[in-house]
């Protein structure tokens, strides 16, 4: 799933004006900025960003991970796949955490989990073993003779 797209732009708090006005019918609006950047909500998601930003530059595209793991592992496989590294995975103060590749044309990729999301997600529970016993975990069951 695209988590979300930034549009760069000449002069972002101008285009947060216009963006802010024409988007409200669509039910977006501003509830996040970082700077000159300002991330638009709907429907839950902040997929929509207004950054500033030289136009016609790269731009900046993410994707949502469903936990860490997933972050780490398009890390690796983006680096593998040809891509430079732009940032490593790892937590990103007040945002998540999150790793960035540029791809061959220098577009900045993103795979991101929000906060809000690791706060509410429970780690996996690990299957824990009991001592001297193997299989299945649980209550012992006994062949009863009859």
């Amino acid at each position: 799933m695209i988590e979300h797209i930034s549009l760069r732009c000449s002069d972002a708090r101008a285009s947060r004006d216009f963006y802010e006005r024409a988007l409200a019918p669509l039910g977006y609006e501003v509830d996040k900025e970082y700077g000159d950047a300002f991330g638009f909500i709907q429907g839950g998601r902040h997929d929509f960003w207004v950054t500033e930003g030289k136009v016609g530059t790269p731009n900046h595209l993410a994707f949502h991970a469903d936990d860490q793991t997933a972050v780490d592992e398009f890390y690796r496989a983006a680096i593998a796949a040809g891509g430079k590294d732009n940032g490593a995975p790892g937590p990103r103060p007040e945002y998540g955490y999150a790793a960035f590749v540029l791809d061959r044309d220098g577009h900045n990729v993103e795979a991101v989990i929000w906060d809000e999301e690791l706060k509410r997600k429970k780690p996996p529970r690990a299957a824990a073993k009991l001592p001297g016993r193997r299989g299945k975990v649980g209550r012992a069951t006994k062949k009863r003779r009859t």
